[in-house]
């Protein structure tokens, strides 16, 4: 415990067995296998072109996951050696005060109010050596949370396209439409095969998001991490609704 709080960056972390972490390479690939399988059932819609996006965004946000747990040296040293030189000043400042103290009572009246001073002085030193101590961890932590941020944008992003893909729509064999009714081409399979695939997208919006917390101890950036799953667990939720609709209305003849 006292290594934890005094010595944060002398942590040893324990040896990672091969499933006992996210492979960050292999949902990568996943994601890029993805998304040409939508391009084969769905090349002219607008979700394949959402997994492309989201492809690339994944490169760069594993690419971030990854620089975020490796220290930052120079950070470091400039913390230390700013923190050496306010413990220097305030001891220099202390033998200094113990130098020009006298015995008399003028003497023990401003040694007490010389100690007020140093009180003082030394909780504005502890705020200080805190806020350089903890300097690191808030950039990386600013860096995750902006790039969870965009995350959540494209979840939303895939919820939008299935927004008008109805079951009843489909199933219903007499349907009135009306002039602003959205566009449906799509048959019971394909329906089922779109779903799946916006399903598949969320859940690998968490997964990338999970590179974060994998990496990373920050609890605000954990805190996050469990949000974006919450969420994308909610809007699948809903995905999964409509999936089974269409499954218990033609359970044989699903792809």
């Amino acid at each position: 415990m006292i290594q934890r709080v005094f010595f944060p960056y002398f942590q040893s972390s324990p040896r990672r067995g091969r499933y006992s972490e996210l492979n960050s390479m292999a949902v990568l690939e996943t994601i890029a296998r993805l998304e040409r399988r939508i391009l084969e059932r769905f090349p002219e819609s607008g979700l394949a072109q959402v997994c492309h996006d989201f492809l690339e965004q994944a490169h760069v946000q594993e690419g971030l996951a990854r620089k975020l747990q490796n220290p930052v040296w120079a950070l470091r040293i400039a913390s230390f050696i700013a923190g050496t030189m306010l413990m220097g000043l305030f001891i220099w400042a202390l033998v200094q005060v113990l130098n020009t103290f006298s015995h008399r009572v003028e003497g023990v009246s401003e040694l007490l109010q010389a100690a007020e001073s140093a009180i003082n002085e030394l909780i504005f030193l502890g705020l200080a050596l805190y806020f350089l101590m903890n300097l690191e961890q808030r950039l990386k932590r600013q860096q995750a949370l902006s790039a969870l941020h965009r995350l959540r944008s494209i979840a939303h992003i895939v919820d939008m396209h299935q927004l008008t893909k109805d079951p009843a729509a489909v199933l219903a064999n007499q349907l009135h439409t009306t002039q602003n009714s959205p566009e449906r081409t799509l048959n019971r399979k394909q329906l089922t095969r779109y779903l799946d695939y916006c399903s598949e997208l969320l859940a690998l919006v968490s997964k990338i998001a999970a590179l974060f917390a994998q990496n990373m101890e920050d609890p605000i950036v954990l805190s996050a991490v469990n949000d974006l799953e919450s969420l994308t667990q909610g809007l699948a939720s809903k995905i999964w609704q409509k999936i089974m609709i269409l499954d218990l209305a033609e359970p044989e003849n699903q792809a």
